[in-house]
């Protein structure tokens, strides 16, 4: 062990305001925009992911012996399993029919985002056992406020093969994302569509406009206004309400996200008879868009695959954006040239008898998932030997 891993330090912070935010973002994470200091924050100043909204943050962190911080994770206590996208209402229930308490549980993630991207941040040059002192930290964090279970979800294959060695669950879910295979046009795009599907989607981008009364508006960065904000907070809640029960995220989030994040954030709303009607928000890095929320209060046929799906590939072809991630679920995303790929969580469980019950179901998750994708894989809409 060297000097330098011999004398770090970790901690525990209870709000992100209380991480300096250069420190944070310098931790490898500065294109991922959902693990971003600002993002993270504007979740908790907004009063989104709060203890009062049964997300309690206790974001771990790690600093060397001059106090600067060289690995962090966002953990949260969690009193629900809401806002997740990784189901374990099943492992809930199971555990408390058995006598045990499940909740509060802890989770690094970041809150209602299905999105992979680092979860266990290092900064560069950091000793190269960092990664795993800040999840050993996770794990002491659970023992030492006896905390059942501890959930990493949409971490990178790369960490979670690392925390399968550390001893952690490894389960697998699947996602639909729209690869750019270098394609300079939506056309292009098609003519790698068998000729049905093409034809189709073409059907499809037709149909939604077909009314001829509807405007389509992206809209990014500065040109985003509290105007668009308050309409497509509208469209959120409205959305949500029917989908969710109660939408997570408040309306004072989408002002903070504006403010602090507003160069990656594309919105596209759509326009009937000079009034915002429909909107889908979407945050870009240097790679990939990815798609978060959807809503409307009118119905018209296709729009929703128009705006999300459709409008969302054009802006990566025309950004050179190697993907689009079309956020959690949906098979019907396959027909719409966005095909199945796989996305990792790791769990770890104190008790050894509903640890041994969670590792047998897992194993033949896993194997169903791989089934599905291959499955699904060759079902795709793109042309095979044409």
């Amino acid at each position: 062990m060297t000097e330098t891993e011999k004398t770090i330090v970790i901690r525990v912070a209870q709000q992100m305001a209380d991480v300096d935010a250069a420190q944070w973002d310098a931790l490898g994470g500065d294109d991922h925009p959902f693990v971003s200091h600002a993002f993270l924050n504007a979740l908790e100043e907004s009063g989104s992911a709060t203890a009062d909204t049964g997300w309690m943050p206790q974001h771990v962190l790690i600093e060397d012996a001059e106090g600067k911080l060289i690995g962090g994770a966002p953990l949260y206590l969690k009193t629900h399993s809401q806002g997740e996208y990784i189901f374990d209402h099943g492992w809930a229930e199971a555990f408390e029919r058995a006598g045990g308490q499940y909740y509060p549980k802890a989770l690094v993630a970041v809150p209602f985002t299905p999105a992979t991207g680092p979860r266990l941040l290092v900064a560069p040059g950091a000793p190269e056992t960092t990664k795993q002192t800040l999840l050993a930290g996770c794990m002491e964090v659970c023992r030492r406020i006896d905390i059942s279970t501890l959930h990493i979800n949409f971490l990178s294959e790369e960490d979670w093969q690392m925390c399968g060695e550390a001893g952690l669950l490894q389960r697998t879910s699947e996602q639909f994302h729209w690869v750019n295979q270098g394609y300079k046009t939506f056309d292009d795009f098609l003519a790698d569509l068998a000729s049905r599907k093409r034809k189709a989607i073409r059907k499809e981008r037709l149909g939604a406009m077909a009314s001829g009364e509807l405007e389509i508006e992206t809209i990014t960065g500065s040109d985003i206004t509290e105007e668009h904000w308050d309409a497509f907070f509208g469209f959120y809640m409205d959305t949500g309400s029917r989908k969710w029960g109660r939408p997570y995220l408040t309306r004072d989030f989408f002002s903070r996200l504006s403010a602090t994040v507003g160069d990656r954030v594309v919105l596209f709303m759509v326009r009937r008879a000079g009034r915002y009607i429909a909107g889908a928000l979407n945050l870009a890095s240097s790679e990939c868009l990815y798609g978060r929320y959807w809503g409307c209060v009118e119905d018209h046929p296709f729009l929703h695959f128009e705006v999300c799906y459709y409008r969302a590939i054009d802006y990566a072809i025309e950004h050179g954006l190697a993907r689009v991630e079309a956020g959690a679920q949906g098979p019907h995303k396959l027909a719409r040239g966005y095909l199945p790929v796989h996305t990792y969580s790791a769990h770890w469980i104190r008790d050894g008898g509903f640890r041994q019950a969670v590792e047998r179901y897992l194993v033949q998750e896993r194997e169903h998932i791989d089934e599905e994708i291959e499955y699904l894989e060759g079902r795709g809409p793109f042309r095979k030997g044409e």
